[in-house]
């Protein structure tokens, strides 16, 4: 499975019905065991946060959203690279990193179309007598300015003109002004002012793709590889009290999803905008530039085209915050929750998957109009017999849809990773009951004598580079049963190993085959592979060394990693 995993010889999910095949036939489960692991509560958990997702795509709250954070931030250059980074990342915490993308790079596109029109417009860029203005300056500084004058012929010489348009006098010093080399300073700066277009086409197409890996990792429901390891800790280590629920792992993966989302932008600002930070912030500017207002307006007249929200956008915007609400205070972990109090007193009823799969329900029960509205049809028809017309025939009472339907979800639902899932949680069990985890464990006790902390960072490291080659999902499923049994060889907290090689598994910035958002930004043509190449390595070093301090630091506090639990230290028997 690992082989076909890796090399996708056949679809994903095929793969995963194999245990369903070989383990009954080599007798390690019987039928009914294997098949009951394909539907267990982190595939409900999956659905159901993908249900909601769907909502908000169908209503596009995900677009209003969007659209309002960039209007408040603006168009300078860094500004509006932070604003697409800032709305890819919260999208991709609740949406998929996939869907995120495929809608934020059309807009940026449509940014970015329209800063290279008025780049190309004369009275925008150049007068006749060859001032420029003040448009958006991405990185025109007075070094390159001079890289035009010393590309010119040493033996003419050019007199420049004032910015008001009046000329000095021709014969002043004995400079003689030609008009073929003012022509060659306008195409000296024409390809310099291209190459800075092409520069900032490339730094949005790479923040976008990157930010939804980034921002992804931050929820439980936020990516696979995370509800991977929910399943896997459930099916490994079943009296682990749920210790990854939504609010634990928020509390580890999202300041280092913060920090990881800081060090991408100011990374790709300073690789591609240059490190002239003040005037990619657009300091010192006394006024906005016709570029800049232009720009403004396709994001202000894509804005306008949404409408006012309407009834179902205000309620799937409820739902949707009652549902963050629900899953935060369902076991915060500092404090009694609501489930713990009302149905978790002896035993674990209420999941995150409840109430996932609740608000799920809610969304195919509550209508899109207003009940006390309901649009009421009036038909009238002509009797040709009689010669009447205009009579009213009947009258018809129609109740609106709901917020949902399902044939909605069956279209947008990824059916493929709930499969994928079950194949996982199949194969961990499987390796479980033969024993060969315990088997692998035992040959990991050497590792015994290395500090864990180095075990970490060499673990990180080595997921990262094999996730660039093979899907994330596929990765976690293949390497945490592994982790676990190492964990358990050389009595370490099985959390300290396995959140960070998960975490380590979206860091796949590298290659555009590596993850979905990275093949949406470079099927626009603004990026090649060494681009990405280039800019990802970087990244993904940085970010396995941010890992390693965020489990090291506040996540070794909030998961209590400091001692070998209890619920780890046996091995579940059949």
């Amino acid at each position: 499975m690992a082989i076909y995993w890796c090399m996708e010889a056949i679809p994903l999910a095929i793969t995963a019905f194999l245990p369903v095949l070989l383990f009954p036939l080599l007798q390690v489960l019987d039928s009914g065991q294997v098949c009951m692991q394909y539907l267990k509560d982190t595939n409900m958990l999956f659905v159901g946060g993908l249900i909601m997702a769907i909502a908000v795509e169908t209503w596009n709250l995900h677009r209003r959203i969007a659209l309002n954070v960039l209007l408040l931030v603006g168009v300078k250059p860094a500004l509006l690279m932070f604003g697409f980074m800032v709305v890819t990342a919260f999208l991709s915490m609740w949406i998929s990193n996939t869907a995120a993308t495929a809608m934020m790079i059309p807009i940026a596109e449509a940014v970015l179309q329209q800063l290279k029109t008025t780049n190309q417009l004369p009275e925008d860029t150049e007068s006749e007598t060859g001032c420029d203005n003040q448009g958006l300056e991405l990185e025109e500084n007075e070094e390159s300015k001079v890289d035009i004058y010393q590309n010119m012929n040493s033996d003419k010489q050019i007199h420049t003109t004032a910015c008001n348009g009046f000329p000095h006098n021709p014969h002043e010093n004995g400079h003689i002004f030609t008009i073929e080399d003012n022509s060659n300073m306008r195409e000296e700066r024409q390809k310099i002012k291209k190459k800075q277009h092409e520069d900032l086409c490339k730094s949005m197409s790479l923040c976008i793709c990157y930010s939804a890996s980034i921002g992804g990792t931050a929820t439980l429901t936020g990516t696979t590889p995370n509800l991977v390891l929910s399943g896997q800790m459930n099916e490994l280590f079943p009296d682990n009290n749920n210790v990854i629920n939504f609010a634990s792992w928020f509390g580890v993966a999202f300041p280092n999803m913060i920090l990881m989302l800081l060090l991408s932008w100011l990374w790709i600002q300073c690789m591609y905008l240059g490190w002239n930070l003040k005037k990619n912030f657009g300091c010192g500017k006394k006024k906005t530039s016709k570029k800049e207002e232009k720009a403004y307006l396709v994001i202000k007249e894509e804005h306008k085209k949404l409408g006012p929200m309407l009834f179902g956008e205000i309620v799937v915007l409820s739902i949707f915050v009652l549902l963050i609400i629900l899953w935060f205070t369902r076991d915060p972990g500092f404090m009694p929750g609501w489930a713990g109090v009302l149905f978790n007193k002896e035993e674990t009823f209420v999941t995150d998957a409840t109430v996932a799969l609740f608000i799920s329900v809610l969304l195919f029960l509550i209508p899109s109009e207003i009940p006390c509205c309901l649009t009421r049809k009036t038909e009238t028809t002509e009797d040709a017999n009689q010669g009447k017309e205009g009579e009213e025939k009947q009258k018809k009472f129609k109740a609106p849809p709901a917020l949902l339907t399902w044939k909605t979800v069956h279209e947008k639902m990824p059916w493929s990773i709930v499969i994928l899932l079950g194949g996982g949680f199949a194969l961990a069990h499987g390796c479980e009951k033969s024993g060969l985890s315990g088997w692998l464990g035992q040959q990991l006790t050497p590792l015994q004598a290395i500090p864990p902390a180095a075990i970490v960072l060499v673990l990180c490291f080595m997921v990262a580079v094999f996730t660039e080659c093979t899907s994330n999902a596929a990765t976690t499923t293949l390497f945490l049963p592994i982790l676990a049994s190492m964990a358990r060889a050389i009595e370490i907290h099985p959390l300290y190993v396995m959140v960070p090689c998960t975490l380590a598994s979206s860091l796949a910035f590298m290659l555009p085959v590596a993850t979905p958002p990275n093949a949406i930004a470079f099927s626009y043509g603004h990026l090649k592979v060494i681009d990405m190449a280039k800019c990802g390595a970087i990244l993904n070093v940085a970010g396995v060394f941010l890992i390693s301090l965020a489990i090291n630091t506040w996540g070794y506090a909030i998961l209590g990693l400091g001692t070998f639990p209890s619920w780890a230290n046996a091995t579940t028997t059949p």
